[in-house]
């Protein structure tokens, strides 16, 4: 085990309960699994060195995870660094197809450890997570990996981190042999009260070293106590596959910022993650903020997406927790600050509180929209098995928003991407026994208002029924999502009826009149009425889709479509050409620099034109570019150049087969 250099946070001594929860983030392919590996190994949590390449990473759970060399769900380890300090590791997926892991995780950590291939540099997905823990207010260090690769210039990538991520980063090594200077502090100085000061590095020298006003252990005391405060980031430079590196990066783990045993304060905390094991059924990681949970405990569960849901109680048959790299122990009980695994919780879902809502910490949304969707069969007259299957894997995914329309008999999964349909097509076969068939994944298009409107239903025939609905309809900023108010006195329409509006809204808002999910809107309860003798406890349900889509019509519904943010670095001389394909796929340029015989370009595009445009790069530039991509929002589309969507189910805008439907007379 390397030496740890402190056992001190800014003069506070270490207790028994002290803990990290360091969430470790990377763009796919820059090292992340490795490095986790070499400190596993390095502080003795696992005896053997794990490969990767050979499939024995101790992260890399899943089979497919093994054989593809990538990480597809979020793992936990657990280091102990030292007698009185623990660190747990999440260990995330860097393919852009599993951001919903990474989303989950902020919830779960303290801090972060972003990792750089110095071969790459910042590359979308590094700015993403970046920006994620920024906005998050988490600590962040980073951890420049592969710098053994030929070519690599280390400064050159610090000038790239410093100019994409932020001028506050600071290396705490050098790469001699790389020709960077030797002072472990570049560029970067700190004044005696420890706040940041952007100067050169001959002035640092001068009013620091050369003068002994300011040792380099002040130094680096006043970055990780701005670290702390996310207004600083310490850099590392290494080579997990060549172990370098690693002994520095676990010396200055310790100087995060760290949570104490917390049992004081309500029960509070978050599920992040959510498991199946054939033995012990629903396995639950939950991250507890204060208060304790023991075996047998009931708990309170909150739906974290739906605040006016029900709260749920739930027994605890059993607590796991990890105890030496990625090995499961049974404990008695934990308190808050610390990550555990919960047993016994049949309805738990990802996201639920448990206990008491705990607002501290605000984490910013990733990009976690499924932008596409298949239709899954297996050859099998029963689907049962099938629907229980997947339904099963979306209670680990959420965002796989399975949907059986049983009339067309038809399963329709939501996907971020190709990677994920082969992880599906493996846990179906391997877990379930499935041999599943995937359709070519579609585009997923929205849509929105065209203007500002009303919807009305007069739902009073035939009787017993009565529910009187006016819901006004905004257009709001792209982005902006779905908001719900009412105006309605209580006297007007009571609070239940209200609620069963806003209940059923979402669902009628899942199909607009070109068949897609609508957004970007603003529906507010306006009037209505209701009947004391009449009115049936779903006339309300029943009467919402019908209004809705009357505003609809009214309103005037604008097709959008999914834009990717390009980024290309290729070879001058044929710029030209990409250019040429960007603008015929609807594309637009955004900026374009050529710098020593390489051209930079920024663009954007539809997803629909571009879904093959990587191959078409590398075939223009003969392998000789380098480009990413990432998700920028929904624009609108031209109706003629999208998609409309086959209705799923009775529309209610045939309304006499609408209400005969919903009343069961079909």
């Amino acid at each position: 085990m390397p030496e740890i250099v402190s056992d001190t946070y800014i003069g506070r001594e270490l207790n028994a309960a002290d803990i990290i929860n360091l969430g470790v983030f990377a763009h796919v392919d820059a090292g992340k699994t490795t490095t986790v590996e070499r400190m596993l190994h390095a502080c003795g949590a696992t005896r053997q060195l794990g490969s990767v390449d050979d499939g024995t990473a101790a992260t890399d759970s899943m089979d497919i995870e093994r054989a593809r060399g990538i990480s597809v769900r979020s793992a936990s380890a657990v280091i102990p660094l030292s007698p009185g300090l623990r660190l747990n590791i999440i260990d995330t997926p860097g393919h852009m197809d599993f951001m919903a892991e990474v989303q989950r995780a902020l919830l779960a950590v303290d801090c972060g450890l972003l990792i750089v291939s110095a071969a790459e540099g910042v590359q979308s997905q590094t700015e993403l997570f970046f920006r994620a823990m920024e906005q998050a207010g988490l600590p962040v260090i980073l951890f420049v990996n592969k710098i053994d690769r030929a070519g690599v210039d280390t400064n050159k990538v610090f000038a790239d981190l410093t100019k994409k991520l932020s001028p506050h980063i600071v290396a705490l090594n050098t790469v001699k042999s790389q020709g960077t200077r030797s002072c472990a502090v570049e560029d970067t100085a700190f004044d005696d009260d420890g706040i940041l000061t952007l100067c050169s590095l001959e002035e640092a020298l001068e009013n620091s070293f050369a003068q002994g006003t300011l040792t380099q252990a002040q130094m680096e005391d006043s970055l990780f106590r701005l670290c702390a405060q996310g207004r600083a980031y310490p850099l590392v430079y290494g080579s997990a596959a060549c172990n370098v590196g690693i002994t520095k990066l676990l010396e200055i783990i310790p100087r995060l910022p760290r949570v104490s045993e917390n049992t004081d304060g309500p029960l509070s905390g978050k599920i992040y993650k959510i498991e199946h094991d054939k033995a012990m059924g629903k396995a639950a990681h939950i991250r507890l903020f204060t208060g304790q949970i023991h075996n047998r405990d009931t708990l309170t569960l909150l739906d974290g997406d739906n605040s006016k849901a029900e709260p749920r109680m739930e027994k605890v048959t059993q607590i796991r927790q990890f105890s030496s790299g990625t090995k499961l122990a049974d404990r008695g009980g934990f308190s808050g600050g610390d990550i555990a695994v919960l047993y016994g919780l049949a309805s738990v879902k990802v996201g639920d509180i448990v206990g008491e809502i705990n607002a501290a910490r605000h984490i910013p949304p990733l990009q976690t929209t499924p932008l596409f969707h298949v239709r899954v069969t297996d050859g099998n007259p029963n689907p049962t098995p099938l629907l229980t299957a997947v339904r099963e894997l979306a209670e680990e995914d959420p965002l796989l928003s399975c949907e059986w329309e049983p009339d067309e008999r038809e399963l329709t999964v939501s996907i971020m991407g190709e990677v994920q349909i082969e992880v599906l097509r493996h846990l179906l076969a391997t877990r379930y026994g499935i041999m599943a068939e995937f359709s070519p994944p579609s585009v997923i298009y929205k849509e929105t208002i065209c203007k500002a409107g009303t919807g009305h239903e007069r739902y009073t025939m035939p009787k017993p029924c009565w529910a009187v609905i006016e819901l006004g309809f905004e257009p709001l900023p792209a982005g902006s999502g779905y908001i719900f108010e009412s105006i309605v006195q209580k006297s007007q329409i009571p609070q239940r009826y209200q609620n069963h509006v806003e209940a059923a809204l979402p669902e009628a808002m899942k199909q607009g009149l070109y068949g897609w999910e609508v957004t970007d809107v603003k529906i507010t309860l306006r009037g209505g009425g209701w009947h004391h003798i009449h009115t049936h406890p779903l006339d309300f349900f029943l009467a919402t889709p019908l209004a809705f889509m009357n505003g609809m019509v009214n309103c005037g519904s604008q097709l959008l479509e999914p834009y990717l943010r390009l980024h290309i670095e290729a070879p001058e001389e044929v710029s030209g050409r990409l250019i040429s394909e960007i603008i015929n796929m609807r594309g637009e340029i955004m900026g374009s620099v050529s710098v020593n015989g390489r051209t930079e370009l920024e663009a954007c595009a539809p997803l629909a034109e571009s879904m093959d445009f990587s191959a078409r790069v590398q075939s223009l530039s003969s392998g000789k570019a380098q480009y990413a991509s990432r998700f920028d929002g929904y624009r609108p589309c031209p109706l003629e150049l999208g998609k409309t969507a086959r209705r799923r189910g009775v529309d209610p805008l045939d309304r006499a087969k609408w209400i005969l439907h919903k009343r069961g007379a079909l």
